[in-house]
């Protein structure tokens, strides 16, 4: 759970001779296809900063938050965006993924913002200038403070009122836009109810920081999305995806897709049928033809493994990373070919990434998804790119920023950025045009 000040200076970073870098893919390793994507992703609220008319912002600083720290300046991406682009282009990247802040663009109900508009609008044509093509997330887990004060998605009229922010701001983009996600992880409720299968303890938990939220609000309701409860939340969300891929669609020549947080789900003893039953549930219904997309966004992390009543823990002696999940790369390439053979579109990793202070594990962690990315190119799988998460050590929700995914510090003081090996080290493979 991504920006700003135009081309100017900094120069591309010089890779030759930094301490750490690897050497480029050896010889042996396959082309990387024309026209395949490579980056890194990153979202609007973990990265922008001072995101005040989010209903995020709010929850962070209610009494009796859950969230362990609030984002505050976060990583002042929205002053710094060129910055941060500059780094991304420097290490050989052809494609950056951010997102849009709808509580920017639309702070009261029907009131656009032509100025923020024209921020992000100025960070598509900052993309192009740098050769990265960029792709947008218009929904990545936050919305508008009075958005969520009316229920969030589950009023009524949310699925219209998404729709009309998303129309708006393509067409503000028109042709600057080439490709685009609506939500980040649209079965994310869903799926925390697997991942953490004591979240339903949390409930109460969480229903008071809502309530809290509400009455800063002066409402009787808080929804925010990615809080929801996932019964309830799943069929207003698959409407508004399909009215906003169709508002984006029609305001320009964007490439408009899903995407979908897929772990892999493993079978322990007994556990077959119920792999079976959660695939079906979080992965198929986003993958039938029902659901309008030009591709899929594949965001996985991990693998999950699953007995006869749900999801186990970690098996003893495995390597964890710092968010818990199991140290796993083969998931990648199984859920890739999962949402190749399901749908029947061109698959995107639009993110892989590893959460852990040892640049050495993320090397190793790149090196093995790479692996998989591979094969998956050498089976004949349509895979068009490859996005790391995430370009910045930012802010990760409910955890704060203990949580390190980025191939770039960023200094909590003075906003520094600084390179890491791991990013030198991806930088390298890009460029040699092997993988």
């Amino acid at each position: 759970m991504d920006r700003r000040t135009v081309i100017s200076g900094l120069g591309a970073l010089t890779l030759a001779g930094v301490p750490g870098v690897a050497a480029a893919a050896p010889p042996g390793h396959r082309k990387v296809p024309k026209g395949f994507l490579w980056g890194s992703a990153i979202s609007a609220h973990q990265s922008e900063g001072n995101n005040v008319n989010s209903d995020m912002w709010l929850n962070e600083t209610v009494p009796g938050t859950l969230f362990r720290e609030p984002s505050g300046d976060a990583c002042d991406s929205y002053h710094r965006y060129g910055e941060d682009m500059r780094i991304a282009a420097s290490l050989g990247f052809n494609c950056y993924r951010f997102g849009i802040e709808w509580a920017r663009i639309e702070p009261r109900p029907g009131v656009f913002s032509l100025a923020e508009l024209d921020h992000y609008k100025t960070m598509l044509e900052t993309c192009h200038a740098l050769g990265l093509s960029p792709m947008v997330t218009f929904c990545h887990f936050t919305t508008p403070r009075w958005f969520a004060a009316r229920g969030g998605f589950e009023a009524p009229d949310a699925p219209d009122l998404f729709a009309r922010f998303a129309g708006t701001a393509a067409g503000h983009f028109g042709s600057l836009l080439t490709a685009a996600t609506t939500f980040n992880e649209i079965n994310a409720p869903r799926l925390i109810t697997v991942l953490a299968p004591g979240s339903e303890k949390a409930r109460p938990l969480i229903d008071r920081m809502l309530a809290a939220s509400a009455r800063a609000c002066g409402s009787d309701r808080f929804g925010s999305w990615i809080f929801a409860d996932a019964v309830r939340i799943e069929p207003p969300t698959r409407i508004a995806h399909v009215k906003a891929y169709a508002a984006i669609k029609a305001a320009g020549p964007a490439k408009v897709g899903i995407s979908l947080s897929m772990q892999e789900f493993q079978p322990a003893t007994g556990g077959t049928a119920k792999v079976a039953a959660l695939n079906r549930a979080l992965y198929d219904t986003w993958l039938e033809p029902s659901v309008p997309s030009d591709f899929i966004g594949v965001q996985t992390y991990t693998r999950v493994m699953i007995g006869p009543d749900g999801a186990l823990p970690v098996p003893t002696g495995a390597e964890q990373t710092d968010s818990g999940y199991e140290y796993y790369p083969p998931a990648l390439g199984a859920m890739v070919r999962y949402a190749a053979q399901a749908s029947g579109k061109p698959v995107f990793i639009t993110e892989s990434g590893i959460a852990t202070g040892d640049d050495a594990r993320r090397i190793a962690f790149i090196d093995a998804t790479l692996a998989e990315v591979r094969q998956c190119l050498a089976d004949g799988i349509d895979l068009r790119g490859y996005l790391h998460w995430s370009l910045l050590d930012n802010y990760e929700w409910t955890r704060g920023y203990d949580h390190r995914f980025g191939l770039v510090a960023v200094d909590r003081k003075t906003f520094k950025r600084t390179p890491k090996a791991s990013a030198h080290h991806l930088g390298r493979i890009v460029k040699s045009g092997l993988i």
